[in-house]
């Protein structure tokens, strides 16, 4: 056979010197100025990274205060290392082995920076892989390091894998929504101008891009946006599950930052997405010429996890996961779709979470990010100058994607220990500061309409009740901050739930006008997940535990009073919305993986129905390891439960545990856990009866996955229901059309409950407070039923109305009302049903 034809070497990838030297000036410029720290941090932070010049030359900075009091023995020490591509890339292929040119350089250093500007680097573009790079070096043991970039704008390979050389420029100039860009944006070449802030939407749709398509990607909601525009342009008839998506002014993400991966502690090489194969040992590889061939496995990234697991490294670049081509065009054409819609544009929001790192953070970071652990893996170093500009650069950089809007997670994390005070404080400066970061895109400028979450004194005891949840939009306004009912941990499904929430409803009512209201999210719906089985549990609701949790997080009626009524900024959940599983899956853990799987067990009751889990597409990795039905699923996830809590989350014990349970020649011995006994049986799954840690690992990872993918929504697009689904399109409409809904209610506005031991009912009346001298002002009269008995509803009696003069805007599904004032004299109201009525007069008069 002929000899296999290796790719030849690319042309020549060389250090341009002067061109160094006359950045090196420049930062040296930089950090001998009058300027503060802080502001010469952040000069120094635009230029850091790797940006593609105009000029075809490409400009390496990198931060690496590490090095600093290392003596750079010889020129060889410290390098950038750029590995081009020698063949096509197919970033849709799920493993591939390719040969890279591997080209260092020496690199100049200023004070803490390096800087090389290099000839030959290869950009990325949507249909071509651009270059690798990293910085290189070997310490005083002779051990090899890696210094990634954190401001990569491009991560197709995760955050272990060298970042991508990549043309933004010409990526931004070929969007197609520079004219909305343009719109809402301070004018091109004035002088000073203004910068305009986005303003606030309507209404937001919370989406996970993971289980929102059946891609589980952000090409695939790009499909599905596009879609809807087209049939709503052509006035076509929207399916119930294209009704979720619909009517709303906003979408918000859950985070796309780069998260964490899967690590274990021996070897990564034969599950890393970007898998470098060494030829020879290091010392040889030292040796070598500057320019030299290299083989490298890639695989395509498949991380699976909500999105606030972040090491921060890579925060302003998207989370190769959620892309299906693994190119950064691909959340531009989102955005650009979302921009362009047929009836409007919709905005797009970031989930930003800079209140901390997890622990992987500090393989990729320097030391200086952070101060110490906390409960989520360690505290963000914001205090320190350059740090601080490093984050909100990413942040630039993020934004400049075409975002409209940022909610800023966990704004309660931002803490730091004064020393002039003595005390741990609030770093809200900072967190002001996020809200004024201006996106730039082809001169275009804007400031992002802002949501803070932050539930301080949290996680202080008593957090729920003390909170006030408005630190932030009484020192920022015009910003908006999650209010009470969306931040805390919300258990509808239980009776009497909004009767013990009246205090905090009727602050929503009175003062919530810049609060996001509503009931269903990420975080709420996972928590009702954890509710003890034994709770007094409104069975008005359901049937069973995923229907009762179902209509509880996609009442009608609290939909209605929410989006028909109450002030603020109402945000619905994808999932509460299709009413799907949802649950806290992460296939990223080797270590607390079984023990993440112990604590979610209840997702298997309250969103697994038995016929579900007998679906063909369900559950495939856990029934391959045995486990044919959902009960038997069950029995041993909570005996699972028991021995973690038994061991204090020990796996060897655990692992001993279930062998004495459900080993061989268990029979006469002592099970320590019931639970575990009770198994065995003779139809245990023989994966049981062998268990040892590494079963119990992949029986965690089993979990998850299956559980990950039976949340997509895309396989239960055909069962969605269509009273609901275009009863929530009607409603976002209503409000929609009365945009001073938002506003808080004052004057002759009415809002009231009638409470007692059979059933919660809320009730009022707001009139348009700024109405048009030539119309007769907007009004809206709201009744809900919260939970319990049926009751005969007199709105008349109870407003004082005269209901000829009204008639109905809005029913929720199930409840037909005649059309004559006797009609809505007096009418009957079920648990989950309510009413909006408009005034005939004013109604017509628009």
């Amino acid at each position: 056979m002929p000899p296999v034809v290796q790719p030849s070497l690319q042309p020549l990838v060389y250090l341009v010197e002067d061109e160094t030297r006359t950045v090196l000036d420049w930062a040296s410029g930089v950090a001998q100025s009058d300027d503060t720290y802080f502001n010469r941090g952040q000069r120094l932070a635009r230029r850091l990274g790797a940006h593609y010049r105009r000029d075809g030359l490409t400009e390496f900075g990198f931060w690496t205060p590490e090095l600093v009091a290392d003596i750079i023995q010889s020129e060889r020490t410290l390098e950038l290392e750029i590995l081009t591509p020698l063949q096509p890339i197919d970033f849709r292929s799920p493993q591939q082995t390719l040969r890279f040119q591997r080209d260092r350089l020496p690199v100049m250093q200023q004070g803490e920076f390096v800087w090389a500007v290099v000839a030959g680097v290869k950009p990325g573009s949507r249909d071509r892989a651009g270059s690798f790079y990293w910085l290189r070096y070997i310490d005083a043991e002779g051990r090899l390091h890696y210094i990634r970039d954190p401001l990569a704008y491009s991560l197709p390979y995760g955050v272990f894998a060298p970042a991508e050389v990549y043309d933004l420029r010409r990526l931004q100039q070929r969007r197609a929504d520079l004219g909305y860009l343009a719109r809402s944006s301070a004018p091109k070449g004035g002088i000073d101008p203004e910068i305009p802030r986005v303003p606030a939407p309507t209404n937001i749709l919370q989406i996970h891009v993971k289980t929102a398509s059946a891609e589980g990607s952000l090409e695939g909601l790009t499909r599905i946006y596009k879609r809807i525009s087209d049939k709503l342009a052509a006035e076509e008839d929207l399916t119930p599950a294209e009704a979720a998506y619909t009517g709303y002014e906003a979408v918000q993400l859950l985070p796309v930052e780069p998260t964490i991966e899967y690590r274990r502690e021996d070897t990564n090489i034969e599950h890393e997405f970007f898998a470098i194969v060494e030829d020879g040992n290091l010392q040889d590889a030292e040796d070598e010429d500057s320019s030299t061939g290299l083989t490298v496995t890639l695989r395509q990234p498949n991380t699976q996890n909500w999105g606030y697991d972040v090491p921060i490294l890579g925060s302003a670049a998207t989370n190769p996961t959620v892309l299906g081509s693994l190119r950064p065009d691909e959340i531009v054409e989102f955005i650009a779709t979302l921009h362009t819609f047929s009836t409007g544009p919709i905005q797009l929001i970031y989930d930003l979470v800079y209140g901390h790192a997890d622990n992987q953070g500090i393989e990729l970071l320097t030391q200086q990010f952070f101060k110490g652990p906390n409960m989520y893996g360690q505290d963000l170093n914001h205090q320190l100058p350059q740090v601080r500009a490093l984050l909100l650069e990413m942040q630039r950089r993020k934004i400049n994607t075409g975002a409209d809007g940022i909610r800023v997670d966990g704004g309660q994390d931002f803490r730091f220990f004064n020393p002039l005070s003595g005390r741990v404080e609030q770093d809200d400066v900072y967190l002001l500061a996020m809200s004024d970061v201006v996106q730039d895109i082809q001169g275009y400028r804007r400031r992002m309409f802002t949501i803070f979450e932050d539930g301080r004194p949290w996680p202080e005891a008593g957090w729920e009740e003390k909170s006030t949840y408005r630190e932030l939009i009484d020192a920022k306004p015009g910003s908006f901050q999650w209010g009470p009912l969306i931040f805390a941990h919300n258990t509808p499904t239980l009776k009497g739930f909004w009767d013990r929430k009246w205090r905090r409803v009727c602050e929503v009512i009175f003062q919530g006008d810049h609060w996001i209201t509503g009931c269903g999210n990420h975080d709420t719906v996972r928590r009702g997940n954890q509710i003890d089985l034994d709770a007094n549990i409104n069975w008005n609701l359901g049937k069973t535990l995923p229907e009762a949790l179902n209509r509880a997080y996609n009442n009608s009626a609290t939909l209605l009073w929410v989006h028909g009524f109450s002030p603020g900024l109402p945000m619905d959940f994808l999932n509460a919305s299709l009413e799907t599983p949802w649950g806290f899956f992460r296939n990223t853990d080797d270590r607390y993986g079984v023990k993440v799987v112990s604590e979610e067990v209840g997702f298997l009751d309250w969103e697994i129905e038995p016929e579900l889990y007998r679906q063909p597409h369900a559950f495939h990795q856990l029934k391959s390891l045995g486990f044919e039905s959902l009960e038997q699923l069950k029995d041993f996830a909570k005996a699972l439960r028991e021995a973690m809590v038994e061991t204090d989350y020990n796996l060897e014990e655990v692992a001993q545990i279930c062998q004495h349970c459900l080993g061989e020649g268990a029979d006469g011995m002592v099970c320590e856990v019931p639970a575990l006994e009770e198994l065995n049986q003779p139809s245990l799954p023989r994966f049981l009866a062998t268990l040892d840690v590494p079963k119990l690992k992949q029986f965690a990872m089993a979990f998850m996955e299956d559980g990950h993918d039976i949340c997509n929504v895309a396989h239960y697009f055909d069962q969605a229901n269509p009273d609901r689904g275009y009863f929530g399109m009607a409603l976002r409409q209503f409000r929609r059309q009365r945009p001073w809904l938002r506003e808080n209610l004052i004057g002759r506005d009415r809002f009231n409950r009638i409470s007692d031991d059979e059933r919660t009912i809320f009730y009022g009346y707001r009139i348009e407070p700024h109405a048009a001298d030539h119309s007769p002002p907007q009004e809206v009269v709201m009744v809900a039923h919260m939970g319990g008995a049926p009751m005969t509803v007199n709105l008349g009696d109870w407003l004082q109305l005269d209901m000829a003069s009204w008639r109905v805007g809005l029913t929720t599904p199930g409840l037909n009302l005649g059309s004559q004032p006797d009609d809505l004299r007096a009418f009957e109201l079920r648990d989950s049903q309510g009413v909006l009525l408009v005034n005939t007069a004013s109604d017509q008069g628009r």
